[in-house]
């Protein structure tokens, strides 16, 4: 039997001898069983649709929804008995007690969101004395999570506030203000409901704050970008995938209730050709490369015209986000089918809308898409969907072809615009990425049952011949632990340290999380 290698474009890249793509092994035909396909797709209302305004500038992402908090306070108002115990443990006691830790309760969340990095609406405190109240407070229906501050009452009034169904959290004070009472007891008597082991359904130690307001708002950060990643809508462009895994796009509708809408090729052929046609978007495409190429910290080393094609492709996909009301968008057969009709490659194309708010990955992989939705929406930063490597020496390569730029989400990092390195075509960025910085490192598996992230540091941005943005990361792990926790295939990974947030997410989908 041969095995000579036979270079040929198929769906996604070709496997020597297989026919089935190198990277993604996606179900490159299309279309899983029940996505939505959109219509009435043609260049002029999709060209429509990219005029945010009458000025004809582009439109831009929608910004993160803010997570809607209801603050609670519990308490009692003890009658004093002769001869026996009347009270119980706790500062606030009395009405009076109860106004002025309201008071230092907005007080707090006042800080929290002037001095926050994600959106957050805070509702009025208010204090109840018994699980009945809970239902008479109109706004509740309105929040998405609740803040219990549990000075007292009876553990009725936390069955009432985890039965809303919405996020909660319990706040308990030690030295920050007056005790509360459950700072005592929340242990025993709710969370273990009097035996040895958790036994309270829907919350758990995790759900629990005492006196930090650093630990609540951590939270409340993870909770904004769980409520930003649940539902939400993304176009899939020649139809969603997974690699090695044909059910990922119903995993992740299952679990995540993501709106996948399609537009294959056969509709974006069409709308393309057009597009290249008109002179008017067209020579706005060519003013958006030039002054993407003025930056000092790009060097074009790849044929200018790619460049210029990349943001007229940057265009149509704004006008079909837009007109499908999504801030998400993935390319299928990125690695093939899209060129000739495009005339370049993806990759800078996702680079550029990563950098601008949108959320946008190659592969149409929705085994690692819900992370990097999910990452992208607790920090506020674009995004790195890559392919790990092996690890050894501490260190472990990551690469692929669409890095961001704005990784720090305020400034871009150097890049070198080359060509997509298997198929030596196209424009894709070569993004020299900040070396000692800490990144989140996230592995889905592909079950959609385990993550597993780690932190690290990069230690070198190199240039070896694989896909063309790539990093090595440093990490104080054994290997071996790395190599045994490396589930599914492709990674995401993002400036900073958001491990906490991202176990505090999952924890709520469910999705199990090991940080190593």
């Amino acid at each position: 039997m041969s095995h000579e290698f036979h270079a040929r474009c198929c769906e996604g890249g070709c496997i020597q001898g297989t026919g089935v793509s190198r990277r993604n092994f996606l179900s490159v035909s299309g279309i899983t069983l029940g996505a939505a396909a959109m219509g009435g797709l043609a260049w002029k209302s999709v060209a429509a649709a990219a005029e945010a305004d009458g000025a004809g500038d582009l439109p831009a992402a929608a910004p993160r929804q803010p997570i809607i908090v209801k603050p609670i306070l519990s308490y009692e108002t003890p009658q004093r008995r002769p001869q026996t115990s009347w009270r119980n443990w706790g500062g606030v006691h009395t009405d009076e007690a109860a106004r002025e830790e309201a008071a230092r309760i907005t007080g707090e969340l006042e800080k929290i969101k002037s001095a926050g990095d994600f959106p957050v609406t805070f509702l009025p405190v208010s204090s109840i004395k018994g699980a009945g109240e809970i239902a008479k407070l109109e706004d509740v229906k309105n929040a998405d999570a609740l803040i219990v501050y549990a000075a007292g009452g009876g553990q009725n009034v936390f069955d009432a506030a985890v039965k809303t169904g919405k996020q909660v959290i319990f706040f308990l004070r030690h030295r920050s203000g007056p005790v509360y009472l459950w700072y005592e007891i929340i242990s025993p008597r709710y969370l273990h409901q009097h035996g040895d082991q958790l036994a309270t359904k829907g919350v758990d130690n995790s759900d629990v704050v005492v006196d930090s307001t650093a630990e609540l708002t951590w939270r409340l950060r993870s909770l904004c970008g769980l409520k930003n990643s649940l539902g939400m809508k993304i176009v899939a462009i020649g139809g969603p995938g997974g690699w090695a895994t044909p059910r990922a796009p119903d995993l992740a509708r299952a679990k995540w209730k993501l709106d996948i809408q399609t537009v294959s090729y056969e509709q974006l052929k069409p709308i393309l050709s057009a597009a290249l046609e008109d002179q008017a978007a067209m020579k706005l495409a060519r003013k958006r490369a030039a002054d993407y190429l003025a930056d000092p910290k790009v060097k074009l080393e790849t044929d200018k015209p790619y460049v210029e094609n990349a943001f007229l492709l940057d265009q149509v996909f704004r006008g079909i986000m837009a007109k499908a009301g999504a801030k998400a968008i993935t390319v299928n057969a990125c690695m093939g089918a899209i060129m000739p009709i495009s005339r370049t490659t993806a990759c800078l194309t996702l680079s550029v809308l990563n950098d601008d708010g949108y959320l946008a990955f190659c592969e149409s992989d929705f085994v690692v898409i819900p992370s990097g939705m999910l990452l992208a929406s607790i920090s506020g930063l674009p995004h790195f969907l890559n392919d790990p490597t092996y690890p050894h020496d501490g260190v472990i390569t990551l690469a692929h072809c669409t890095s961001p730029r704005k990784l720090d989400g305020r400034n871009l990092e150097p890049a070198r615009l080359v060509t997509h390195f298997e198929s030596d075509y196209g424009a894709s960025p070569k993004v020299e990425m900040k070396k000692g910085q800490t990144v989140t490192n996230v592995i889905p598996d592909f079950a959609s049952n385990r993550y597993v992230g780690f932190l690290g540091q990069i230690a070198d941005s190199p240039f070896l011949p694989i896909c063309r943005s790539q990093i090595d990361v440093a990490y104080r792990i054994p290997d071996e632990k790395v190599a045994q926790n490396m589930p599914g295939f492709h990674w995401e990974t993002i400036y900073g340290d958001w491990m906490k947030e991202m176990g505090y997410a999952l924890k709520k989908i469910p999705i199990g999380w090991e940080a190593l």
